[in-house]
């Protein structure tokens, strides 16, 4: 068993945590209390950039769907006549400096979810773990609107508005605070976010939009090729997820009446060929993510599925409409903006 399964089991399957884990618990929430309200009491001074900046982010560790919605979110701001940019930590990457990710970069310099932004959304995005540099490198390259996918915690930069997601499933966990439970912060938190989308479900959240993650078609690692999901309907397949809760990418499978044999990955690992290779035909599935990990790797048994953020009609506009005016706050729309 993994440390991250170890952890997940206690976060997620227990009423509560071991009693040795608590007093870690309080220690991290009395750090982190402590920087937010230095922050909140304007002594320590956030660095604020020339575009609003949009955070994308969550209260838990570990994957809640913070990064369709930060491409669904960056494709309408293109379409209301923005130049958006994406800000990301680059997380598994190695670089340690600030820098723009192009879409023929190695993962394990820039980072997974990085890469995929950038081939994905087609807008500059920066990667860095100093967050205001990475904002200003975007600046620099002509956008006026940044969207920063994670980074709720990161109060170093200034923000004009913030989107807390929630994975419905898992919630909040047991509701400790880390180590001893899933929380980067307590679920006070959500008091002052400008909107919170919860990733399939409401969650029982008075006000909560909800989002829902879809995937039509599967496309192969090599070749030209795309299949609809829906043909591999009645057929056994690996699948394969290092996200931050696997079991929501085998289930979407299932969902397409596809016989999932689930092989989860910790969360950003560095694939293997002994990770995506069986003994035996069956086709292989796996996330987005991870195929930008692996295509020296693969061969014709090799598939990802991309999925996509929805809303309905209404809710889309709820949300496009309370971004809009928190960036209006800074700046006056584009001409032809355009709002749902």
């Amino acid at each position: 068993m993994s440390v991250q399964s170890w952890f997940n089991g206690i976060w997620y399957e227990r009423g509560a945590p071991p009693w040795w884990l608590m007093p870690f618990a309080f220690i991290y929430g009395a750090v982190s209390g402590s920087r937010r309200f230095l922050y909140a009491r304007h002594l320590r001074k956030p660095t604020q950039v020339s575009p609003a900046v949009v955070i994308v982010g969550n209260l838990s560790v570990g994957g809640t769907g913070k990064t369709p919605l930060v491409c669904w979110l960056v494709e309408r701001l293109g379409a209301a006549g923005f130049t958006p940019g994406v800000v990301t930590r680059g997380y598994g990457g190695s670089s340690r400096t600030v820098r723009l990710v192009e879409s023929g970069d190695d993962p394990r310099v820039v980072g997974d979810e990085a890469l995929l932004l950038a081939s994905r959304t087609g807008v500059p995005v920066a990667a860095g773990r100093d967050r205001p540099a990475a904002a200003q490198v975007l600046v620099t390259a002509g956008c006026d609107v940044i969207v920063s996918d994670d980074g709720l915690q990161h109060y170093a930069l200034a923000r004009d508005c913030e989107i807390v997601v929630i994975d419905g499933d898992r919630r909040f966990g047991n509701g400790w605070l880390l180590p001893a439970g899933p929380l980067r912060e307590t679920r006070s938190r959500l008091a002052v976010a400008d909107a919170i989308v919860v990733n399939g479900g409401r969650a029982l959240l008075a006000g909560a939009l909800s989002m829902r993650l879809e995937a039509g078609r599967a496309v192969a690692l090599q070749g030209d090729r795309a299949a609809p999901l829906q043909s591999f309907a009645g057929t056994a397949v690996h699948a394969v997820a290092g996200i931050g809760n696997p079991e929501r990418f085998f289930n979407m499978l299932r969902a397409h009446g596809i016989e999932v044999t689930g092989h989860p990955l910790a969360d950003h690992a560095r694939i293997q060929l002994k990770d995506i290779d069986f003994p035996d035909e069956r086709p292989v599935l796996m996330t987005e993510k991870d195929a930008v990990k692996c295509r020296d790797l693969a061969d014709a048994r090799h598939w990802f599925v991309p999925v996509s953020a929805f809303f309905d009609s209404e809710e889309s506009t709820t949300l496009l409409d309370i971004v809009m005016k928190r960036i209006a706050r800074r700046a006056p729309p584009p001409r032809g903006v355009i709002h749902g």
